[in-house]
């Protein structure tokens, strides 16, 4: 067991990495339910659990990759600024159009397009994880174990809390700002200019990170709900 798993320090990031999870996988399972609805009854668990399966193993190894790559300079920092326009986003409401997902008349076929699907999907959540885990391989295989059962158990109920609850996605934009800051204060191709500087200023960017997520955020969701008044108007 690594000298890590007893601190607060990686419970905290666990927990950040299952957050992370719940918020940005809600539509996978909206994604995973339209591939396949055509299928007969007795094959739409096998194409559920076999498109889930094929699509968390391309996550896993994907966000393996992010953690090693992001170590390289300037990368976080692309990365944080990428991660702080997904949190924005995060908040906007869609345009109601709906996911363009086809579904399969047979069982490969919606296996396939809910792989294809997730992958498309899942390149904030890859950023996300990976910015969480802070380059610690065991961190991300352990936060990805937790959570992935726990979006596939509960994804239905998770989307209906969400629903009912905006704070949570509130919360989760706020987490996503918050992971940004943290790893654009962290990335190599800076440490040379913030070395001199106390551990609390990069508390205090990862903090500001998170609540210019959620005003930005906030006020783009305004905007847009404004903007469909006058439409509808």
């Amino acid at each position: 067991m690594p000298d890590s798993f007893l601190a607060t320090e990686f419970w905290v990031a666990v927990l950040q990495i299952i957050m992370i999870d719940i918020v940005l996988s809600g539509d996978n399972a909206v994604v995973i339910a339209l591939a396949c609805r055509n299928l007969p009854a007795e094959q739409r668990r096998k194409g559920i659990l076999w498109g889930v399966a094929g699509a968390i193993g391309l996550r896993v190894v994907l966000t393996m990759l992010a953690a090693l790559v992001l170590n390289l300079p300037w990368l976080k920092l692309v990365g944080g600024l990428l991660l702080l326009w997904i949190g924005v986003k995060l908040l906007v409401p869609d345009d109601g159009e709906g996911h363009d997902i086809s579904p399969s008349g047979h069982l490969w076929g919606a296996v396939r397009t809910i792989i294809v699907a997730d992958f498309v999907m899942s390149l904030d959540n890859v950023i996300a994880v990976a910015g969480a885990s802070h380059g610690n391989l065991f961190l991300l295989l352990f936060g990805l174990l937790v959570s992935i059962p726990l979006i596939i158990w509960s994804s239905q109920i998770i989307l209906h809390l969400m629903e009912r609850w905006p704070v949570v996605v509130v919360i989760g934009a706020g987490l996503l700002g918050w992971v940004a800051g943290a790893m654009v204060w962290s990335d190599p191709g800076i440490a040379s200019w913030i070395s001199h500087l106390p551990a609390w200023v990069g508390t205090a960017v990862a903090a500001a990170s998170a609540v210019l997520v959620v005003v930005a955020g906030k006020w783009l969701e305004r905007r847009s709900l404004r903007q469909r008044d006058v439409v509808v108007e």
